[in-house]
Protein backbone atom coordinates (compact mmCIF):
# COMPACT_ATOMS: atom_id res chain seq x y z
CA UNK A 1 0.00 0.00 0.00
CA UNK A 2 1.29 3.45 -0.86
CA UNK A 3 0.61 6.58 0.63
CA UNK A 4 -1.78 8.26 -1.75
CA UNK A 5 -3.73 5.00 -1.66
CA UNK A 6 -4.13 5.29 2.47
CA UNK A 7 -5.11 8.99 2.08
CA UNK A 8 -7.85 8.00 -0.04
CA UNK A 9 -8.72 5.09 2.14
CA UNK A 10 -8.82 7.27 5.55
CA UNK A 11 -10.71 10.07 3.86
CA UNK A 12 -13.53 7.51 2.52
CA UNK A 13 -13.67 5.71 6.20
CA UNK A 14 -13.68 9.22 8.08
CA UNK A 15 -15.93 10.70 5.43
CA UNK A 16 -18.76 7.65 5.74
CA UNK A 17 -18.46 7.69 9.81
CA UNK A 18 -19.76 10.31 10.91
CA UNK A 19 -20.26 8.68 14.55
CA UNK A 20 -18.94 5.49 16.37
CA UNK A 21 -22.03 3.26 14.98
CA UNK A 22 -21.38 3.76 11.43
CA UNK A 23 -17.71 3.47 12.00
CA UNK A 24 -17.96 0.56 13.66
CA UNK A 25 -20.01 -0.54 10.83
CA UNK A 26 -17.60 0.39 8.99
CA UNK A 27 -14.87 -1.39 10.62
CA UNK A 28 -17.03 -4.49 10.56
CA UNK A 29 -17.19 -4.11 6.57
CA UNK A 30 -13.36 -3.84 5.93
CA UNK A 31 -13.06 -6.70 8.18
CA UNK A 32 -15.33 -9.29 6.67
CA UNK A 33 -14.00 -8.24 3.18
CA UNK A 34 -10.84 -9.16 4.36
CA UNK A 35 -11.82 -12.68 5.82
CA UNK A 36 -11.97 -11.73 9.52
CA UNK A 37 -15.07 -14.19 10.92
CA UNK A 38 -17.68 -12.19 13.12
CA UNK A 39 -18.61 -14.22 16.84
CA UNK A 40 -20.53 -13.56 19.73
CA UNK A 41 -18.33 -12.32 22.03
CA UNK A 42 -20.20 -14.32 24.61
CA UNK A 43 -19.66 -17.75 22.71
CA UNK A 44 -17.52 -20.41 23.81
CA UNK A 45 -16.27 -21.97 20.53
CA UNK A 46 -12.82 -22.47 20.06
CA UNK A 47 -10.58 -20.64 18.30
CA UNK A 48 -8.32 -21.70 15.77
CA UNK A 49 -4.67 -20.84 15.70
CA UNK A 50 -4.01 -19.12 12.12
CA UNK A 51 -8.15 -17.79 12.17
CA UNK A 52 -9.04 -14.12 12.13
CA UNK A 53 -12.14 -13.10 14.21
CA UNK A 54 -13.55 -9.88 15.50
CA UNK A 55 -16.60 -9.08 17.38
CA UNK A 56 -18.59 -5.28 18.76
CA UNK A 57 -20.24 -4.15 21.66
CA UNK A 58 -23.27 -2.07 21.41
CA UNK A 59 -22.96 -1.23 17.98
CA UNK A 60 -19.88 1.11 18.94
CA UNK A 61 -17.39 -0.90 20.07
CA UNK A 62 -14.99 -3.33 18.04
CA UNK A 63 -12.53 -5.94 18.70
CA UNK A 64 -10.26 -7.99 16.18
CA UNK A 65 -7.86 -10.08 15.92
CA UNK A 66 -5.52 -13.01 14.52
CA UNK A 67 -5.16 -16.34 16.37
CA UNK A 68 -1.55 -16.69 15.58
CA UNK A 69 0.77 -20.04 15.10
CA UNK A 70 2.84 -19.15 18.07
CA UNK A 71 1.23 -20.04 21.08
CA UNK A 72 0.29 -16.59 23.21
CA UNK A 73 2.09 -17.52 26.29
CA UNK A 74 5.22 -17.75 24.93
CA UNK A 75 4.89 -15.03 22.06
CA UNK A 76 2.86 -12.48 24.00
CA UNK A 77 -0.38 -10.20 21.83
CA UNK A 78 0.83 -7.73 19.71
CA UNK A 79 -1.76 -5.22 20.70
CA UNK A 80 -3.09 -1.67 19.30
CA UNK A 81 -6.22 -0.08 20.82
CA UNK A 82 -7.80 3.53 19.60
CA UNK A 83 -11.15 5.28 20.15
CA UNK A 84 -14.35 5.22 18.03
CA UNK A 85 -16.19 8.39 19.38
CA UNK A 86 -15.55 12.27 18.92
CA UNK A 87 -16.35 15.47 20.87
CA UNK A 88 -19.90 16.50 18.74
CA UNK A 89 -23.44 18.03 19.76
CA UNK A 90 -26.12 15.18 20.91
CA UNK A 91 -29.83 15.57 20.23
CA UNK A 92 -31.47 15.37 23.60
CA UNK A 93 -34.70 12.96 24.02
CA UNK A 94 -37.20 15.76 24.03
CA UNK A 95 -35.63 18.34 21.59
CA UNK A 96 -38.18 20.52 20.40
CA UNK A 97 -37.82 24.21 20.45
CA UNK A 98 -40.14 26.31 18.63
CA UNK A 99 -38.35 29.96 19.20
CA UNK A 100 -39.17 33.35 17.09
CA UNK A 101 -40.95 31.37 14.11
CA UNK A 102 -38.12 28.92 13.99
CA UNK A 103 -37.98 24.75 14.80
CA UNK A 104 -35.07 24.38 16.53
CA UNK A 105 -33.60 21.15 18.70
CA UNK A 106 -32.17 21.22 22.31
CA UNK A 107 -28.67 19.30 22.14
CA UNK A 108 -25.81 18.71 25.03
CA UNK A 109 -22.03 18.61 24.32
CA UNK A 110 -20.52 15.24 24.24
CA UNK A 111 -16.66 15.13 25.60
CA UNK A 112 -14.44 18.55 25.02
CA UNK A 113 -15.68 20.01 21.80
CA UNK A 114 -14.54 23.72 21.01
CA UNK A 115 -17.86 25.09 20.62
CA UNK A 116 -17.25 28.03 18.59
CA UNK A 117 -16.31 26.48 15.36
CA UNK A 118 -19.75 24.60 15.39
CA UNK A 119 -21.40 27.97 14.64
CA UNK A 120 -21.85 28.79 10.58
CA UNK A 121 -21.32 24.99 9.24
CA UNK A 122 -23.76 22.82 7.01
CA UNK A 123 -25.03 20.36 9.68
CA UNK A 124 -26.82 17.08 9.54
CA UNK A 125 -27.65 14.49 11.71
CA UNK A 126 -26.95 10.87 12.24
CA UNK A 127 -26.63 7.91 14.72
CA UNK A 128 -28.63 4.97 16.02
CA UNK A 129 -32.70 5.00 16.23
CA UNK A 130 -34.77 2.28 18.05
CA UNK A 131 -38.28 1.67 16.73
CA UNK A 132 -41.18 0.14 17.23
CA UNK A 133 -43.16 -1.72 13.86
CA UNK A 134 -46.56 -0.61 14.72
CA UNK A 135 -47.82 -3.97 13.25
CA UNK A 136 -45.72 -6.89 14.85
CA UNK A 137 -44.82 -4.51 17.84
CA UNK A 138 -40.94 -5.76 17.55
CA UNK A 139 -38.63 -3.21 18.28
CA UNK A 140 -35.77 -2.87 15.85
CA UNK A 141 -32.74 -0.46 15.76
CA UNK A 142 -31.14 0.99 12.75
CA UNK A 143 -28.58 3.33 11.63
CA UNK A 144 -29.44 6.73 10.23
CA UNK A 145 -27.44 9.60 8.28
CA UNK A 146 -29.75 12.22 6.67
CA UNK A 147 -26.37 12.86 5.07
CA UNK A 148 -27.42 16.39 3.36
CA UNK A 149 -26.99 19.86 5.20
CA UNK A 150 -30.51 20.19 7.44
CA UNK A 151 -29.09 22.45 10.14
CA UNK A 152 -27.40 25.22 10.87
CA UNK A 153 -26.21 27.11 14.12
CA UNK A 154 -25.76 30.93 12.91
CA UNK A 155 -23.41 33.08 14.67
CA UNK A 156 -24.88 36.38 16.22
CA UNK A 157 -23.98 39.57 14.25
CA UNK A 158 -20.91 41.79 15.61
CA UNK A 159 -23.56 44.39 15.13
CA UNK A 160 -25.40 43.20 18.00
CA UNK A 161 -21.88 41.99 19.47
CA UNK A 162 -19.28 44.32 19.18
CA UNK A 163 -17.09 42.61 21.89
CA UNK A 164 -17.06 39.48 20.16
CA UNK A 165 -14.04 39.39 18.85
CA UNK A 166 -12.42 39.77 22.47
CA UNK A 167 -15.06 38.39 25.24
CA UNK A 168 -17.84 36.34 23.52
CA UNK A 169 -18.55 33.55 25.42
CA UNK A 170 -20.55 30.25 24.31
CA UNK A 171 -23.69 29.31 26.34
CA UNK A 172 -24.45 25.67 24.95
CA UNK A 173 -28.19 25.44 26.38
CA UNK A 174 -28.98 28.89 25.20
CA UNK A 175 -26.12 29.58 21.73
CA UNK A 176 -25.94 26.43 20.25
CA UNK A 177 -29.26 24.73 19.24
CA UNK A 178 -29.53 24.51 15.66
CA UNK A 179 -32.35 25.66 13.36
CA UNK A 180 -34.13 23.59 11.18
CA UNK A 181 -36.74 25.27 9.53
CA UNK A 182 -39.41 27.65 9.63
CA UNK A 183 -42.66 26.91 11.66
CA UNK A 184 -44.55 28.24 9.16
CA UNK A 185 -43.44 24.89 7.34
CA UNK A 186 -45.40 23.17 9.00
CA UNK A 187 -44.84 19.76 8.24
CA UNK A 188 -43.57 18.24 11.44
CA UNK A 189 -44.58 18.76 14.85
CA UNK A 190 -42.25 16.73 16.77
CA UNK A 191 -38.59 16.06 16.36
CA UNK A 192 -39.53 11.74 16.26
CA UNK A 193 -42.19 12.71 13.37
CA UNK A 194 -39.36 14.41 11.45
CA UNK A 195 -37.06 11.24 11.66
CA UNK A 196 -40.10 9.39 10.57
CA UNK A 197 -40.95 10.96 7.36
CA UNK A 198 -37.86 11.78 6.61
CA UNK A 199 -35.50 8.52 7.47
CA UNK A 200 -37.87 5.74 8.13
CA UNK A 201 -40.51 5.75 5.93
CA UNK A 202 -41.00 2.09 3.99
CA UNK A 203 -39.25 0.77 6.81
CA UNK A 204 -42.19 -0.78 8.80
CA UNK A 205 -45.10 -2.72 6.37
CA UNK A 206 -48.12 -0.89 8.41
CA UNK A 207 -45.88 1.64 9.80
CA UNK A 208 -43.00 3.11 12.87
CA UNK A 209 -42.96 4.30 15.69
CA UNK A 210 -39.38 6.02 16.83
CA UNK A 211 -39.05 4.87 20.43
CA UNK A 212 -35.59 6.08 21.31
CA UNK A 213 -32.19 7.41 19.80
CA UNK A 214 -28.30 8.21 20.11
CA UNK A 215 -28.28 10.98 17.47
CA UNK A 216 -25.57 14.13 17.02
CA UNK A 217 -25.00 16.28 14.50
CA UNK A 218 -22.10 16.64 12.34
CA UNK A 219 -20.08 18.61 9.25
CA UNK A 220 -21.50 17.90 6.09
CA UNK A 221 -17.85 19.13 4.78
CA UNK A 222 -16.20 16.05 3.12
CA UNK A 223 -12.58 15.48 4.28
CA UNK A 224 -9.50 16.74 2.17
CA UNK A 225 -6.17 17.12 1.53
CA UNK A 226 -5.00 20.94 1.51
CA UNK A 227 -2.25 23.12 1.64
CA UNK A 228 -0.07 23.56 -1.80
CA UNK A 229 1.02 20.10 -2.79
CA UNK A 230 -1.37 18.34 -0.57
CA UNK A 231 0.63 18.65 2.65
CA UNK A 232 -2.12 18.17 5.40
CA UNK A 233 -5.71 16.73 6.00
CA UNK A 234 -8.66 18.53 6.97
CA UNK A 235 -11.76 16.28 8.45
CA UNK A 236 -13.69 16.21 11.01
CA UNK A 237 -12.61 13.34 13.75
CA UNK A 238 -9.48 12.98 13.43
CA UNK A 239 -9.13 12.50 16.62
CA UNK A 240 -9.61 9.43 16.41
CA UNK A 241 -10.77 7.44 13.22
CA UNK A 242 -7.47 8.27 11.79
CA UNK A 243 -6.07 5.82 14.76
CA UNK A 244 -8.63 3.65 13.90
CA UNK A 245 -8.66 3.05 10.32
CA UNK A 246 -4.49 2.85 10.94
CA UNK A 247 -5.11 -0.13 13.06
CA UNK A 248 -7.27 -1.60 10.77
CA UNK A 249 -5.36 -1.48 7.86
CA UNK A 250 -2.35 -2.30 10.02
CA UNK A 251 -3.76 -5.70 11.24
CA UNK A 252 -5.50 -6.46 7.70
CA UNK A 253 -1.55 -6.88 7.02
CA UNK A 254 -1.28 -9.00 9.71
CA UNK A 255 0.62 -12.25 9.75
CA UNK A 256 -0.74 -15.05 11.47
CA UNK A 257 2.82 -16.29 12.91
CA UNK A 258 1.84 -14.08 16.03
CA UNK A 259 -1.44 -13.00 17.95
CA UNK A 260 -2.09 -10.00 16.90
CA UNK A 261 -5.50 -7.70 18.32
CA UNK A 262 -6.95 -4.54 17.46
CA UNK A 263 -9.45 -2.82 19.79
CA UNK A 264 -11.27 0.87 18.76
CA UNK A 265 -14.04 1.24 21.85
CA UNK A 266 -16.28 3.95 22.29
CA UNK A 267 -16.67 6.70 25.21
CA UNK A 268 -13.32 7.12 25.63
CA UNK A 269 -13.86 11.03 25.41
CA UNK A 270 -16.45 10.72 28.13
CA UNK A 271 -13.86 9.12 30.44
CA UNK A 272 -14.16 5.52 29.10
CA UNK A 273 -16.77 4.81 32.27
CA UNK A 274 -19.22 2.17 30.09
CA UNK A 275 -19.51 -1.20 29.07
CA UNK A 276 -18.41 -0.60 25.52
CA UNK A 277 -15.78 1.62 26.96
CA UNK A 278 -11.82 0.94 27.98
CA UNK A 279 -13.04 0.70 31.42
CA UNK A 280 -15.46 -1.70 30.67
CA UNK A 281 -14.91 -5.99 30.40
CA UNK A 282 -15.06 -6.05 26.65
CA UNK A 283 -11.00 -6.67 25.61
CA UNK A 284 -10.97 -8.50 28.81
CA UNK A 285 -13.41 -11.00 28.04
CA UNK A 286 -12.02 -11.11 24.45
CA UNK A 287 -8.48 -12.53 26.13
CA UNK A 288 -10.26 -15.00 28.13
CA UNK A 289 -12.24 -16.25 25.53
CA UNK A 290 -8.33 -16.30 23.68
CA UNK A 291 -6.64 -17.75 26.14
CA UNK A 292 -9.00 -19.62 28.66
CA UNK A 293 -6.47 -21.11 31.16
CA UNK A 294 -5.99 -18.61 33.88
CA UNK A 295 -1.68 -19.23 33.94
CA UNK A 296 -1.48 -19.03 30.27
CA UNK A 297 -3.55 -16.00 29.80
CA UNK A 298 -1.49 -13.86 32.79
CA UNK A 299 1.59 -14.99 30.83
CA UNK A 300 0.73 -13.94 27.92
CA UNK A 301 -0.09 -10.56 28.96
CA UNK A 302 2.93 -10.15 30.64
CA UNK A 303 5.15 -10.90 27.34
CA UNK A 304 2.54 -8.90 25.61
CA UNK A 305 2.43 -4.63 24.11
CA UNK A 306 -0.46 -2.28 24.18
CA UNK A 307 0.51 0.17 21.70
CA UNK A 308 -2.59 3.09 22.24
CA UNK A 309 -3.21 5.18 19.25
CA UNK A 310 -4.32 8.92 20.11
CA UNK A 311 -4.08 11.85 18.49
CA UNK A 312 -1.16 14.01 19.91
CA UNK A 313 -0.74 17.83 19.95
CA UNK A 314 1.42 19.42 17.04
CA UNK A 315 3.55 22.43 17.63
CA UNK A 316 1.11 25.67 16.63
CA UNK A 317 3.34 28.02 15.16
CA UNK A 318 0.28 30.59 16.34
CA UNK A 319 0.54 29.74 19.79
CA UNK A 320 4.31 28.93 20.45
CA UNK A 321 3.92 29.56 24.28
CA UNK A 322 1.44 26.33 24.71
CA UNK A 323 4.12 24.23 23.80
CA UNK A 324 7.29 22.59 25.39
CA UNK A 325 9.35 23.22 22.29
CA UNK A 326 12.40 20.91 23.37
CA UNK A 327 9.26 17.95 23.05
CA UNK A 328 6.81 19.98 20.44
CA UNK A 329 5.89 17.82 17.73
CA UNK A 330 6.07 19.12 14.11
CA UNK A 331 3.28 18.03 10.71
CA UNK A 332 4.47 15.54 8.97
CA UNK A 333 7.48 14.68 10.74
CA UNK A 334 6.50 11.61 11.85
CA UNK A 335 4.02 9.38 14.68
CA UNK A 336 4.95 11.00 18.21
CA UNK A 337 5.97 9.19 21.34
CA UNK A 338 3.61 10.74 24.73
CA UNK A 339 5.33 11.05 28.23
CA UNK A 340 3.49 11.95 31.41
CA UNK A 341 5.51 11.30 34.59
CA UNK A 342 2.35 11.64 36.41
CA UNK A 343 0.65 8.92 33.61
CA UNK A 344 -1.41 10.40 32.51
CA UNK A 345 0.16 8.35 29.18
CA UNK A 346 1.49 5.02 29.96
CA UNK A 347 4.93 5.29 28.23
CA UNK A 348 7.78 3.74 30.13
CA UNK A 349 11.75 3.84 28.82
CA UNK A 350 11.23 0.11 27.70
CA UNK A 351 7.66 0.55 25.70
CA UNK A 352 8.71 3.62 24.30
CA UNK A 353 12.73 1.98 23.12
CA UNK A 354 10.38 -0.77 21.60
CA UNK A 355 8.60 1.19 19.38
CA UNK A 356 11.81 3.44 18.45
CA UNK A 357 13.18 0.67 17.06
CA UNK A 358 10.19 -0.31 15.05
CA UNK A 359 10.32 3.16 13.80
CA UNK A 360 14.13 3.12 12.74
CA UNK A 361 13.37 -0.44 10.90
CA UNK A 362 10.57 1.36 9.03
CA UNK A 363 13.07 4.35 8.34
CA UNK A 364 9.99 6.26 9.86
CA UNK A 365 10.72 9.63 11.89
CA UNK A 366 9.47 9.83 15.67
CA UNK A 367 8.79 12.34 17.53
CA UNK A 368 8.10 12.95 21.44
CA UNK A 369 5.39 14.93 23.22
CA UNK A 370 5.49 16.28 26.96
CA UNK A 371 3.28 19.12 28.29
CA UNK A 372 4.33 22.19 29.35
CA UNK A 373 5.28 22.01 33.15
CA UNK A 374 2.69 24.81 34.22
CA UNK A 375 -0.47 22.84 32.07
CA UNK A 376 -2.73 19.95 32.77
CA UNK A 377 -2.40 17.09 30.36
CA UNK A 378 -5.01 15.09 28.67
CA UNK A 379 -5.26 10.94 28.83
CA UNK A 380 -5.99 7.86 26.37
CA UNK A 381 -7.11 4.50 27.14
CA UNK A 382 -3.35 3.89 27.58
CA UNK A 383 -3.47 4.02 31.15
CA UNK A 384 -7.00 2.77 31.99
CA UNK A 385 -5.84 -0.22 29.83
CA UNK A 386 -2.47 -0.80 31.48
CA UNK A 387 -4.43 -0.73 35.13
CA UNK A 388 -7.53 -2.92 33.88
CA UNK A 389 -5.44 -5.49 31.94
CA UNK A 390 -1.91 -5.44 33.23
CA UNK A 391 -0.28 -4.85 29.50
CA UNK A 392 2.91 -2.92 29.54
CA UNK A 393 1.59 -0.22 27.03
CA UNK A 394 2.53 3.11 25.42
CA UNK A 395 0.98 5.67 24.07
CA UNK A 396 1.53 7.29 20.47
CA UNK A 397 -0.35 9.22 18.08
CA UNK A 398 -0.23 11.22 14.95
CA UNK A 399 0.29 15.54 15.86
CA UNK A 400 -2.55 17.18 14.98
CA UNK A 401 -3.87 21.07 15.49
CA UNK A 402 -7.01 22.17 16.59
CA UNK A 403 -8.02 18.75 18.58
CA UNK A 404 -11.20 18.48 19.38
CA UNK A 405 -12.33 21.07 16.90
CA UNK A 406 -15.60 20.95 14.18
CA UNK A 407 -12.60 20.51 11.50
CA UNK A 408 -9.11 19.09 12.57
CA UNK A 409 -5.88 19.22 10.47
CA UNK A 410 -3.40 16.63 10.89
CA UNK A 411 -0.18 15.79 8.27
CA UNK A 412 -0.78 14.07 5.32
CA UNK A 413 2.39 11.73 5.88
CA UNK A 414 2.28 10.83 9.29
CA UNK A 415 -1.17 8.24 9.19
CA UNK A 416 0.83 6.43 6.93
CA UNK A 417 4.38 6.30 8.70
CA UNK A 418 2.11 5.15 11.44
CA UNK A 419 0.27 2.26 9.76
CA UNK A 420 4.03 1.29 8.56
CA UNK A 421 5.39 1.28 11.70
CA UNK A 422 2.11 -0.77 13.18
CA UNK A 423 2.38 -3.48 10.16
CA UNK A 424 5.71 -3.83 11.71
CA UNK A 425 4.44 -4.30 15.11
CA UNK A 426 1.85 -7.01 14.06
CA UNK A 427 4.43 -9.02 12.01
CA UNK A 428 7.08 -8.89 14.82
CA UNK A 429 8.38 -12.30 15.86
CA UNK A 430 10.82 -11.94 18.47
CA UNK A 431 9.83 -11.34 22.28
CA UNK A 432 8.47 -7.63 23.54
CA UNK A 433 11.07 -6.86 25.93
CA UNK A 434 14.91 -5.95 25.92
CA UNK A 435 17.04 -8.39 27.88
CA UNK A 436 18.16 -7.06 31.76
CA UNK A 437 22.07 -6.27 31.54
CA UNK A 438 23.97 -7.33 34.49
Amino acid sequence: MEQAEFNRGLLAFIGTSPTPFHAVANAAALLREAGFREIDNGCSEALNSGQRYFTTHNGSSIIAWVMGKAAPAQSGIRMVGAHTDSPCLMIKPQPELTTAGYFQLGIEVYGGALLNPWFDRDLSIAGRVVYRDTGSGQLHQTLIDFKKPVAAIPSLAIHLDRDANTARTVNPQINLPPLLFPLAEGRYKTFRDLLVGEQLSGVGATGVEVVDYELSLYDTQPPALVGLHDDFIASARLDNLLSCYTGIQALLNADDSVTSLLVCSDHEEVGSGSASGARGPLLQSVLHSMIPEQAQRVAAIARSLMISADNAHGVHPNYIDKHDLNHGPILNRGPVIKVNSSQRYATNSITSALFRRWCAEENVPVQSFVTRADMGCGSTIGPITATEIGVPTLDVGVPTFAMHSIRELAGSEDGFGLFKVLRAFYRHRDALTITVSK
